[in-house]
């Protein structure tokens, strides 16, 4: 018979030190977004059944993996060519509603990339690639993984790639809880500053950055630590009554109908009919 999973959250013995709570930033965004969503990723075992992948998460593994492999290139190799072979390689045929789609989205995807690396220095590789990094305070010990680091005048600029139709802002950089932890992450553990981070939007190449100061770093590590308190308290309270702890009520908003989870969720389904797997890509196709 094989052992129940140990909950890596579980509470100490009386008079022990309290764990750091385990958490990642989607982590703490999954809680803000719905509590409901939260129970069902990363409380309940096993773990209700989540949908099947979608065409843009398919478009943006694919990218992410090429943008990652590129450096893998000897420089002669960093060619548009070697971006389609990348493409033709990795390519996920997975969400589409048909082999037509796919292979103009393959096409579409090869070109974005293609574009994109135009503007990058190919013979100056990133500091990093998909590094995991870590970082703890007092009660929380974060960790991620970032799409890109840079070397730049002696310091660090975190750099995360973004696939999707929607152009990000200057908000989106300021207010990412995400990247303020990578920052601060990235600063530890190359003992360099490191205060710029960027949203780069591939379909278009537009760049979108936040310079952060040490106290606005600060800020976002302490809004962290505090739903990291939530969490702590939520998770407390699924142990002891599980699915009927009151703490995870659902969160219904248009978001719903793209939702993994939808499919267990009669609020959730109450707020509209789902999305076709590639509505992201092509909303009237």
């Amino acid at each position: 018979m094989s052992t129940p999973e140990r909950d890596p959250q579980e509470s100490q013995l009386p008079g022990m030190p309290q764990r750091l709570y385990l958490a990642s930033p989607s982590r703490l965004m999954a809680w803000l977004d719905c509590p409901r969503r939260y129970r069902m990723q990363y409380l309940d075992r096993p773990r209700p059944e989540a949908r099947s992948q979608r065409a843009h998460t398919s478009v943006g593994l694919v990218t992410h993996n090429v943008l990652r492999d590129f450096w893998d290139l000897t420089p002669v190799e960093r060619t548009p060519t070697g971006v389609l072979n990348l493409v033709r390689s990795s390519w996920m045929d997975v969400g589409f509603k048909d082999a037509a789609q796919s292979a103009r989205w393959r096409q579409r995807t090869t070109q974005e990339i293609t574009d994109y690396l135009r503007t990058a220095d190919r013979d100056r590789e990133p500091l990093a690639r998909e590094r995991n990094v870590a970082l703890k305070t007092g009660t929380l010990a974060l960790s991620g993984r970032v799409d890109r680091m840079d070397e730049r005048d002696g310091e660090v600029v975190v750099v995360d790639y973004k696939t999707s139709r929607r152009t990000p802002t200057t908000d989106d950089a300021r207010t990412s809880l995400a990247l303020a932890f990578y920052a601060a992450a990235a600063a530890r553990m190359f003992r360099k500053p490191c205060a710029r981070v960027e949203l780069h939007h591939v379909p278009t190449g537009e760049v979108v950055a936040h310079e952060h100061s040490a106290e606005s770093v600060r800020r976002k590590i302490d809004e962290a630590e505090s739903i990291a308190r939530d969490l702590r308290k939520a998770d407390a309270a699924y142990r002891d009554q599980g699915q009927q702890a009151p703490d995870f009520a659902p969160n219904p908003t248009a978001l719903c109908r793209w939702c993994d989870f939808r499919a267990h969720c009669p609020e959730g389904q109450a707020v509209g009919p789902e999305v076709s797997s590639w509505a992201a890509l092509e909303p009237d196709a």
